[in-house]
């Protein structure tokens, strides 16, 4: 199972990741058979292919990610707050991240909707 210490590291390693458009960084917390469904009930990104060009999609938008509060560590999950920048526009987001045997992100899910943009 993986320890709280390495699931907190690999959300700040994420805030970075998505922040800077880094998708060696992507690549290293993601599983090769992940999925990231953004937003919850959208069709999901499955493998990491996807899951690169998913982010990929984000270079030149200057989007900016910034915890808003504490990760939530329980059993194999982390779930935490956080804002994201584009632009004008400031979505509050919450994420949860399920890791596999190996410490990697297996299912991100992201929680949020038209309610949470300013």
């Amino acid at each position: 199972m993986t320890d709280a210490a390495h699931m907190k590291q690999t959300v700040e390693n994420y805030m970075k990741a998505v922040s800077t458009v880094d998708l060696d960084l992507i690549r290293d917390i993601y599983a090769d058979n992940a999925t990231v469904e953004d937003p919850v009930g959208s069709e999901p990104h499955e493998g990491i292919e996807a899951i690169l060009k998913f982010y990929g999609a984000m270079k030149g938008m200057g989007v900016q990610l910034e915890l808003t509060g504490n990760p939530r560590c329980a059993a194999n999950a982390v779930a935490f707050p956080f804002q994201a920048k584009i632009g004008p526009i400031t979505m509050e987001i919450i994420d949860v991240f399920e890791f596999d045997a190996d410490g990697k992100v297996i299912s991100m899910r992201a929680y949020w909707g038209p309610e949470n943009r300013s």
